[in-house]
């Protein structure tokens, strides 16, 4: 079996399919082709580059910290 990780990003720019969100400060260019709603400011779960579902801001603030908290502990 095997397992996917979805990252929560914050949409910070759109531009037709594509989108530019950020986390702690990292911002990478995703596409948007699934959710034709997003709108600047919503928090999204990014797989391979494309945001697949658009997700509660209290739950990506929880899920944010906790990558946080792993990758304070492999640094």
């Amino acid at each position: 079996m095997t397992m996917c990780l979805a990252i929560p990003l914050t949409i910070e720019e759109i531009q037709d399919k594509s989108a530019v969100a950020s986390a702690n400060g990292i911002s990478q260019k995703i596409r948007i082709d699934f959710l034709p709603d997003i709108q600047i400011g919503d928090e999204v779960l990014v797989h391979a580059g494309f945001a697949i579902e658009k997700i509660d801001k209290e739950e990506a603030m929880k899920t944010k910290e906790v990558y946080k908290e792993l990758f304070d502990v492999i640094k």
